[in-house]
């Protein structure tokens, strides 16, 4: 029989595990978990999967743990044998846990995001033009103009805040989009777009601050005191066109919390009537992907971290694994067909877990 060699048993494991980690592609990670029980083995022990969704989004670096939820409940690692295996065990469900967040967070479909609107820093008549207008895609619903407009501003710099919930605790954005309202029942027919748009994502300081008692449209005080914001975009300038303007983000980014905020930066129009500035807006969208429920988090305050959950229940395709009688190295056809099955069945129950010791 012809002799095979293992690349990672020449290479060493420092060096293999150096050049598995430019993989970009997360179908080149699962192929790489694929050759044998030396390459899984390396994925695992130098946590590829978890290296990878870091370089995606760097708000992981505020993971403090990861866990997996089992009928609502976290499943315990079972304590046998050495502290090596129950660190492998350990090893090999957070393999798990990053893989699977690797998967939805590239592979299942896009959508508006925004689930409620939860404040704005100003509006000028409530509930007429409040900010839940902006949830309507139409500048038109039941015969009446549909949109947010501020306070009026002697002050043209002066910045204008609104906040929404997201769909869920942990959503992937990929890019914000506005639409200014043209006041279409004003003398000139004026677009009250902003100057420039900036956003934030985070996560209320407690559950009370995303409450529905709260007084019109604005919260007391600066949103700052309610909310912990953990990115913070670049500065886009707006156009003075009302159409639907879209902010597309230099990298996708993991909002962790499911709070937005977008900053209005300054007024563009002054109102004949009263010699003020204002701001309208018609309709806000959050272009991106939600995670739950296979997906949450719990914020551990005063320290920012948080634990990543996942709920085993919800997994739509897991790895499959290799039948004790197969051998180590397995066939190209064996190979592609179990990638086709990995890559295109999302939905499927998958009746088998992959364990690297079934390799």
């Amino acid at each position: 029989m012809e002799a095979r060699m293992d690349l990672l048993d020449q290479l060493g494991p420092n060096l293999s595990s150096e050049i598995l980690t430019y993989l970009e592609d997360p179908s080149d990670l699962f192929r790489a978990s694929f050759v044998s029980r030396s390459w899984r083995h390396c994925v695992i022990a130098n946590g590829l999967w978890k290296q990878f969704c870091l370089r995606m989004f760097p708000q992981l670096s505020r993971v403090a743990r990861v866990i997996e939820l089992n009928n609502g409940s976290e499943k315990e690692l079972v304590e046998v044998g050495s502290s090596y295996q129950m660190e492998w065990e350990s090893l090999k469900r957070d393999d798990r846990v990053y893989a699977l967040l690797a998967r939805y967070c590239t592979s299942f479909l896009v959508g508006n995001c925004i689930s409620q609107a939860i404040s704005a820093s100003s509006t000028d008549n409530y509930p007429e033009e409040s900010i839940e207008n902006t949830l309507q895609p139409a500048d038109v619903v039941e015969r009446r103009a549909s949109y947010w407009s501020s306070k009026g501003q002697s002050n043209p710099a002066i910045p204008e805040t609104l906040i929404y919930k997201l769909a869920s605790e942990l959503c992937v954005v990929t890019e914000i989009n506005i639409r200014p309202f043209q006041v279409y029942f004003h003398f000139g027919l004026p677009i009250c777009s902003a100057r420039s748009v900036r956003f934030r994502m985070g996560h209320p300081k407690s559950l009370a601050d995303v409450g529905s008692d709260l007084p019109g449209d604005s919260f007391p005080g600066s949103a700052d005191d309610k909310f912990v914001w953990t990115y913070t975009s670049q500065e886009f300038p707006m156009a003075q066109e009302c159409e639907l303007q879209k902010f597309k983000l230099p990298e996708p980014v993991l909002c962790v919390g499911g709070i937005l905020q977008i900053e209005l930066l300054g007024s563009v129009h002054r109102c004949d009537i009263d010699g003020l500035f204002y701001i309208c807006i018609s309709y806000v969208q959050a272009v991106g992907r939600s995670l739950s429920p296979a997906f949450g988090v719990e914020i551990l305050e005063p320290s920012g971290k948080f634990v990543l959950k996942n709920d085993m229940k919800h997994k739509p395709h897991t790895h499959p694994s290799l039948p004790e009688d197969e051998p180590g190295e397995i066939s190209a056809d064996l190979l592609q067909r179990r990638l086709r099955e990995m890559l295109y069945e999302f939905g499927e129950e998958e009746n088998e877990a992959w364990d690297a010791d079934d390799l």
